[in-house]
């Protein structure tokens, strides 16, 4: 019989032997950022802040290790990148968080690929596209969404995490319970 996790096990000596463990894999969260997005600091920095696309990634990611989870992240200009990211997240990857920039509102693609992946998906924009021009009001994205979180600037990639981590249970009972309030 193997020791329980953590348990030491009698040497051959009689002493007791450390067994260590593998720590489990930490699970992954695919961050997909599309067009333009990499120009984040640059264009239009009364619309999106003067944050770059690199801060956010690393609020994601701080926000992210904070939660026990790991992240990849991608930026692509070109809407078939992230198609093929999303496939390869299948199996791979327990969640997405994307912020498709012009993307969202026709690229039907993301959404067809987005509902395959088996995993919750978050979709995040910097603005809140429904205070903008009537042409961004809708998303191809957010019917397979778990939710969307639009207009909090770069908090929304940590408020994303956060859900994304309830979502997947690796969030603390502190939180769980808070949660419930």
């Amino acid at each position: 019989r193997a020791p329980a996790a953590g348990r030491g096990r009698a040497g051959s000596h009689g002493s007791i032997e450390r067994v260590s463990t593998p720590a489990a894999p930490r699970p992954v969260v695919l961050v997909l950022h599309g067009p333009n997005l990499n120009l984040l600091g640059e264009r239009e920095p009364e619309v999106y802040g003067t944050a770059t696309l690199e801060d956010h990634v690393a609020c994601a990611r701080a926000a992210a290790e904070a939660r026990g989870l790991d992240v990849e992240d991608l930026q692509s200009n070109h809407e078939g990148d992230l198609v093929d990211a999303i496939h390869a997240a299948r199996g791979r990857c327990a969640a997405i968080l994307i912020n498709p920039g012009a993307l969202t509102h026709y690229a039907w693609s993301l959404h067809d690929a987005l509902a395959a992946f088996d995993g919750p998906v978050v979709e995040v924009h910097l603005s809140n596209p429904n205070a903008r021009e009537p042409w961004r009001h809708t998303s191809v994205v957010a019917p397979v969404a778990a939710g969307s979180i639009m207009g909090f600037g770069g908090i929304g990639y940590e408020l994303a995490i956060e859900a994304i981590a309830r979502l997947i249970g690796r969030a603390s009972c502190r939180e769980r319970v808070y949660s419930n309030v």
